[in-house]
Formats: C-alpha cells, sequence, structure tokens
C-alpha cells in the first residue's frame, strides 16, 4: 500500500496484481484512503474516462490510463504474469514499455524478483528493495530437513519431522509434492549423491540408450555417478496417491488429495497433499510441507531455482511455517528461504545465465506447428535452432529485438499453422 498509494501522487496509476482476489482488496483499501479506483475490465469504461487508480490482472497491462503517470506491478516474479495463449506476452515488459513511450516511471515489486527484472529493468525505473529486517519479517518460518543420511530408495516421504507436524490436532497441514510431468530425481544407490547435471546443476534423466540427458541444456554422458563413479540409481518419486495413504496411516486422521484436475472445493480436513494446486485451493493454514523439494529446484528448466523460491513464497503467504525435505540442504534455493535473502538465488542464476547464453543474456522462442521447419529453415546464420526435427523447435537470439526481427523477416507458406511462443516460462 505505501508503494501505491506513493505512485498515485505522481498521478493517475495503472497496477497490475497476479490473481483476482487480491486486485479487490487493494481496490477497497484504496478507495478508503480517498482514491478513485477502476477495476478492469468491468470498470473499462471509467478507466478510459479517468482516475487515479486503474488495477486489473495480466490483461489490465493493456487497459486505458489517459495520462498515465507511473505504473506498478505487483508480484513480478509470478507466472500468472505471463500470457502463454497466442500472441505470448508478459504484463511486466508491456508495462514497462507503455511507461517508456510515455516517459513515467514504473516500479516492481516482489520478494523474490526474477533476474530479468534486476538485469534488464533495475536501471530503467525500479525494483522496490526493502529494508533486510523488514524483508525478512515477512518471510515464514523456513524448516529445512536435510535428508542427505538417509537411504533415498529405502526411506518413505514421511519423515519424523512431518509426522510431529501432521500429528498434531490443533494443526493443519498442506504437504506438496509435485512430481507429475516433472523430471526424475535420480540418486546413487552408492554413495547416495543426488544425479545432476555437470553443466547447469539440474536433475538428470536415463534415457532409454542408457545414457543421463539433461533437459534444461541438452547435455549428455554415460551412466556413471558424478561424485563415486557407480552406474546404479534409484529413482525419487512417488505419486500422490501413494502420499496420501502413507500420509493418513501416519497422522492417524483423514488426509484428503487435492490436484489442478479438481473442480469442487476440497474437502475441510486437518492435513491436505497434492501438486502446487493446493497452496491455490487451500489456506490459510498452519504448516506447508515440500516432501520432495529437489524436483522444483533441479528441475530442468533454466528457471528453476527462480520458481523454487516462488512456491516458497507463496507458501509462506498461507502458513506460518514452511517445512522443506531435501537431499540438498545447502542449495542456494533453501538458503535463500531460510534467511529471507533472494539475491543469494539471483547471484548464482546469474552466472550460469551468462554462461549458457539464456535469459536475461539472451533470448528464446519456442516455434511450433505443421509450419514450423519451414519457418526455422529461413531464419539467418546467427540464430540457433535446436528441436527434435518435426515441428518443435527452440530458437535462440542474442537479444529480444535481433530475434524479433529474425521471426518477422520470414515467410509463412499459406495454410501452414505456426505458433512462436516468446520467453516460454517452463523450458
Amino acid at each position: 500500500m505505501p508503494t501505491l498509494l506513493a505512485a498515485v501522487g505522481f498521478g493517475p496509476t495503472l497496477v497490475v496484481v497476479p490473481e483476482r482476489d487480491v486486485v479487490a482488496l487493494l481496490a477497497t483499501r484504496l478507495r478508503r484512503a480517498g482514491v478513485s479506483v477502476a477495476i478492469v475490465p468491468d470498470d473499462w469504461a471509467m478507466a478510459a474516462g479517468g482516475v487515479d487508480v486503474v488495477i486489473g490482472t495480466r490483461s489490465a497491462a493493456w487497459a486505458p490510463c489517459p495520462d498515465l503517470a507511473a505504473a506498478v506491478l505487483l508480484d513480478e516474479h509470478d507466472d500468472l504474469h505471463q500470457n502463454e495463449r497466442t500472441p505470448t506476452w508478459h504484463a511486466r515488459d508491456v508495462l514497462v514499455e507503455r511507461c517508456r513511450r510515455a516517459g513515467v516511471p514504473f516500479v516492481l515489486v516482489s520478494p523474490a524478483p526474477t533476474l530479468t527484472a534486476v538485469v534488464d529493468y533495475a536501471g530503467a525505473g525500479g525494483v522496490v528493495h526493502p529494508p533486510p529486517a523488514r524483508e525478512r519479517a515477512g518471510w515464514p518460518r523456513v524448516t529445512v530437513v536435510g535428508r542427505t543420511e538417509e537411504d533415498p530408495w529405502k526411506r518413505s516421504l514421511v519423515t519424523s519431522e512431518l509426522i510431529e507436524r501432521i500429528r498434531d490436532p490443533e494443526s493443519t497441514v498442506v504437504c506438496v509434492s509435485n512430481t507429475t510431468g516433472r523430471a526424475r530425481v535420480l540418486a546413487c544407490r552408492s554413495c547416495r549423491a543426488l544425479i545432476r547435471c555437470e553443466t547447469c546443476d539440474a536433475a538428470v534423466g536415463l534415457d532409454d540408450d542408457g545414457r543421463l540427458s539433461c533437459r534444461r541444456c541438452g547435455a549428455v554422458r554415460p551412466a556413471v555417478c558424478q561424485s563415486c563413479g557407480a552406474g546404479r540409481f534409484a529413482n525419487l518419486r512417488p505419486g500422490v496417491t501413494r502420499l496420501r495413504e502413507e500420509l493418513e496411516a501416519a497422522a492417524a486422521r483423514p488426509v484428503v488429495a487435492v490436484t489442478g484436475a479438481d473442480t469442487h472445493p476440497p474437502e475441510r480436513a486437518g492435513v491436505y497433499v497434492g501438486t502446487e494446486a493446493v497452496l491455490h485451493r487451500v489456506g490459510p493454514v498452519d504448516v506447508v510441507a515440500f516432501l520432495e523439494f529437489d524436483s522444483e529446484m533441479l528441475a530442468p528448466r533454466f528457471r528453476a531455482g527462480e520458481q523454487a523460491l516462488a512456491l516458497i513464497v507463496h507458501a509462506g503467504r498461507i502458513a506460518p511455517e514452511v517445512l522443506i525435505q531435501t537431499f540438498s540442504p545447502t542449495h542456494e534455493v533453501v538458503r535463500a528461504a531460510s534467511v529471507g535473502d533472494p539475491s543469494i538465488v539471483l547471484d548464482s542464476e546469474r552466472g550460469r545465465r551468462e554462461l549458457l547464453g539464456l535469459p536475461p543474456y539472451g533470448a528464446l522462442a519456442l516455434v511450433s506447428g505443421s509450419g514450423a521447419g519451414d519457418l526455422v529453415a529461413q531464419l539467418p546464420a546467427d540464430i540457433a535452432v535446436g528441436g527434435d526435427g518435426t515441428d518443435r523447435f527452440l530458437v535462440r537470439g542474442p537479444d529480444w529485438l535481433t530475434l524479433g526481427a529474425a521471426l518477422n523477416s520470414v515467410d509463412r507458406l499459406p495454410g501452414s499453422r505456426v505458433r512462436v511462443e516468446v520467453d516460454p516460462p517452463r523450458i
């Protein structure tokens, strides 16, 4: 609120928030402060007529705001700001460009800002940095359950620390396990080390040909442990259904499973388990427990660290305690969450992405569809093309303007269908 009221002091302000319920809450508080507010798209005509604040979710980045004097993007780290339908765009980039053209300031607010925001936009507008003590006070209490001394293929994810919390009849606990659609997490049966990519540190999986491959950077190597050289691995991926049964037995009370496919509100219970969708469907609670956080931190996506930290941020908004079970207790994401300092993740990501030429030190787009092969074949030599040779290609350029100009310069065959996904969030 102090940031929003300070922006209003410049004049008409455009505010973009990731979630609809937060829009309504902020609009009410602004009106109580004597500020005229239009919520878009419902109050589109009012916004076009002129008010102090135009506020809404992602699409509000395109809303009318006569005499725009400032713009504020809340929770810049949230993936909800990215529009994944055609055409793809990010609310942050739209706001920044509107402010650039109008010659007015913008502010990006986030407890865990992305590297793109810090590198590309901190000098042009602003990234809010509250005092360290105040920032740390806003983070949840993080309890780290290090599992490096366990045999990961023999032990359940229901640890003694977790049992202590789920057996407390006065506590409501949410257990998160993102296994659907995620990369395998392998552990060496000899030395118990997690198997990681030697180039980018992501988790790797076994291909059909028996080699270890990284879906983040494409590196391939023989199936041997990087720590001890052994060649026998355990796959650490129990499913939500099995977890619900184990949790129910350990808690001695009903456990409700929640997934993104559910269409009805979950039943009331003392313990919930599910994918990250459970964080959006249940709350407030007393504890959020991430049962296998390594699958988030080491996922084969170049933004895995940022996205894992964002999960902890979301969990901390519905629970005062976040419990993290991990075989990597010293990982930068765990350390950053424990001390409330997101710069730990940013510093680690900076060197890795600069080395690999990943955003914001490069530009990516995913080209797919029946005409994708013909399109990428026409791209100039300074645009790198990768893919499986069918109808899905990842193209890379030195910067966004170069990549955009190259994609716009090629001819598309009549009748062909091509989708260009700019800066895909899950690559």
